[in-house]
Parts: structure tokens; sequence; C-alpha cells
């Protein structure tokens, strides 16, 4: 299995701009509230009453949208998220694909403090309405 390489939010920036897409793994709402230009989500954890849930058909959502050897950057809020869903793809035979580390909001130590800036603090293109790139746009393909 490749090792999920991970990078910096300018450096996925300048991947997008070299034709990778942007999947961006949060939650519908995190999504809507503000997201990478062109981004489309695939969310990893589904928020429901319970609380934080794995999204069951997060590798196969993703599969009726990109092909296996598709170059895709995924992204999530802080890191996490998308860490583990890029080692999900990777391991359902993604041949080329990146993280993008720190996330849309920044990475954060246990104290809330900001220790490595995400996008959004980089200053780097957000928008909050993507044509046909919402989950729910997505999913009734």
């Amino acid at each position: 299995m490749n090792d999920l390489k991970r990078v910096s939010p300018e450096e996925a920036n300048q991947l997008l701009a070299d034709g990778y897409q942007y999947v961006d793994v949060r939650t519908e709402a995190e999504w809507a509230a503000g997201h990478p230009k062109g981004a489309l989500n695939i969310p990893f954890l589904l928020a429901g009453a319970a609380g934080m849930t794995p999204n069951p058909s997060f590798v196969a959502d993703v599969e009726k949208v990109f092909a296996k050897d598709a170059r895709i950057v995924v992204g999530c809020k802080a890191g996490g998220r998308s860490l583990k869903a890029g080692n999900a793809l990777l391991a359902a035979g993604f041949k080329d694909v990146v993280d993008q580390r720190a996330g849309f909001d920044g990475a954060r130590d246990s104290f809330g403090k900001v220790t490595d800036a995400g996008w959004a603090e980089k200053g780097l293109p957000v928008e909050k309405e993507t044509a046909g790139a919402s989950y729910a746009e997505l999913k009734s393909r």
C-alpha cells in the first residue's frame, strides 16, 4: 500500500492548479459554511442525533465520482478525518491521493491554539456554493 502524502494548504492549492480535485470530507453543514473553491463534498463522518458516525458509503461515493487513477486532494476541518479518509481511499485502490494537513480551520493543540494554519487562515480561495458539488447533489447522480 502507498503511504499517504501530506501537504500544506499552499501545496494543496498548487496541486489543484495542476489538475487535482479537492474532496472535502467534512460534514454537509461544515462544507456549506465555506470550503476551498471548487471542492466536492463527500463526508467521511456523518453528523446525526448520536453525534458523528462513519459514513458507510464513503469509498463507494468517491468511486461513483472518480476513477481509481484520479488525482485527489482530501481535506477536512483540522486534518484528522482527511488523514483517515485518504488512507481508506488508498486501501480501496486509489492511486494518487494527497492529504491536505491542517484542514480548513487549522490544526490545534489541546488548548485550542492553532499550531498549523489551515486553508481559510492562509487566505486561499474559499466559496460557499459550488454548483453540483454538494453531497446531496453527488448522491443524486
